[in-house]
């Protein structure tokens, strides 16, 4: 953690750091990687149950790798009236948003000629909800409820168990989200699993949510058998601040991001040197009194900036070089500044809407770009879930007029075949034409 002014020589190197952050070196595990799939894609549930052991440390037997209704019911028992209510609003929340992102088929006709396209749901869709610092009943909502708004017709999931027990709140949240199937593996094995089939795990079309480097190098490896998400990299934040922010809420939404893992990367960039330093008083102050003050620690040591730049339109151009996954706009008039903003995964407005709203309640999805992947991707929704399907017809004299057209074009290519396919139908059109006039 530290303060880094525009005036200081290292300034551009730290500024470059950031935004060249998405280098990573996945690599080192390929090889690991690959065996895995290699073992899942042969040998099955066996391979799946043998991984589960090595590294998750518990024994399951095939039939024990699905969730039964028995345990979502004592998951039930174990979860408070009040922890249900919340997550019955968080998806109510979640649902409604994604609803006004729905796409509807369309055609139109022009001179003999039908144009459209066809919009339909994926059949199979398999969600990965990690377990390893602590349980995500948020990611459930985020990564299904799009899903099921699509109209996909099973989601599956698959999330590790500890000691061969899924998260009561992880279990109650896929239940409330319309969950068809979960299996507790986790892992690149478990991507495996839904990548190829298993005597278990159904085989899917689409595999979202995030996970270790593992589970990032195993999506990116299956890509092309089934498609993906994205690849996630460490969760992110960056605030832009001018001199009407209070530091006290920014530390507080730096560490919330934070908190995440040792990789979580929380960035401020401001106007205010004084702002920068009472945040960074505000960063200690509050961090000595929360649970995960590790992992705490060791993000604000390695991956904590401040940045202190010359200008309010200097800080957002450094925000859209940076393509945050998430943007808070802690700024007099934040509607302003994000009619600026190209680049971020999810924007945040004003003092009064800290990103974990966002990660929670609000409706909007939390599986956003990570990584810098801001500038050419887009938060996971409901359009990640249908697949589009052009259609087109040509009536004879539509495709007599077109005819002379696709020949030359045809030709340009040298693909002969391409222009006897339509040199044939016109002769055929033409013959029937001659017939009709004799």
């Amino acid at each position: 953690m530290k303060i880094i002014k525009h005036s200081d020589l290292d300034f551009e190197a730290n500024l470059r750091a950031v935004v060249g952050r998405a280098d990573l070196d996945l690599v080192v595990h390929d090889a690991t990687v690959r065996e895995i799939l290699k073992q899942i894609k042969e040998r099955g549930d066996a391979a799946l149950l043998e991984y589960t052991r090595r590294f998750d440390q518990y024994d399951l037997s095939a039939e024990e790798i699905r969730v039964t209704r028995g345990e979502i019911d004592e998951a039930r028992n174990k979860v408070s009236d009040e922890e249900v209510d919340a997550l019955r609003q968080a998806a109510e929340n979640i649902r409604e948003f994604h609803e006004h992102q729905n796409q509807q088929s369309w055609e139109y006709e022009k001179n003999g000629v039908l144009l459209g396209q066809s919009v339909r749901p994926l059949e199979t869709a398999g969600i990965y909800v990690p377990g390893g610092k602590a349980s995500y009943p948020s990611s459930v909502l985020m990564n299904a409820i799009p899903a099921k708004v699509a109209g996909v017709e099973k989601v599956v999931m698959c999330s590790p168990a500890s000691k061969g027990q899924c998260s009561p709140h992880v279990l109650v949240a896929a239940e409330i989200a319309g969950v068809d199937s979960i299996f507790k593996v986790g892992g690149a094995q478990a991507i495996g699993a839904m990548a190829y089939g298993t005597d278990t795990i159904p085989k899917v079309d689409k595999i979202v949510g995030p996970g270790n480097i593992y589970v990032a190098l195993a999506k990116r490896m299956v890509f092309g058998l089934v498609d993906i998400d994205m690849i996630a990299g460490p969760s992110e934040i960056l605030i832009v601040a001018d001199d009407s922010a209070r530091a006290d809420f920014i530390a507080a939404d730096l560490l919330s991001q934070a908190e995440h893992d040792e990789q979580a990367v929380p960035i401020l960039v401001t106007c205010s040197e004084k702002l920068a330093r009472d945040v960074m008083k505000e960063l200690e102050k509050q961090a000595s009194r929360l649970n995960r003050q590790e992992i705490i620690k060791k993000s604000l040591s390695d991956q904590c900036r401040l940045f202190v730049v010359e200008s309010l339109d200097e800080a957002i151009k450094v925000a859209n070089d940076i393509a945050p996954e998430h943007l808070e706009l802690a700024v007099k008039e934040p509607r302003a500044c994000a009619e600026q903003i190209r680049n971020a995964g999810a924007i945040f407005l004003g003092h009064y809407t800290p990103e974990a709203v966002g990660d929670y309640l609000a409706g909007p999805n939390h599986v956003l770009p990570t990584s810098g992947t801001a500038r050419f991707s887009s938060p996971l929704g409901v359009y990640d879930f249908v697949k589009r399907t052009s259609i087109m017809s040509y009536s004879p004299e539509a495709l007599e007029k077109a005819a002379p057209l696709i020949r030359i074009l045809a030709e340009m290519e040298h693909l002969d075949a391409h222009a006897n396919a339509v040199d044939l139908r016109t002769k055929k059109i033409n013959k029937i034409l001659i017939q009709a006039i004799f």
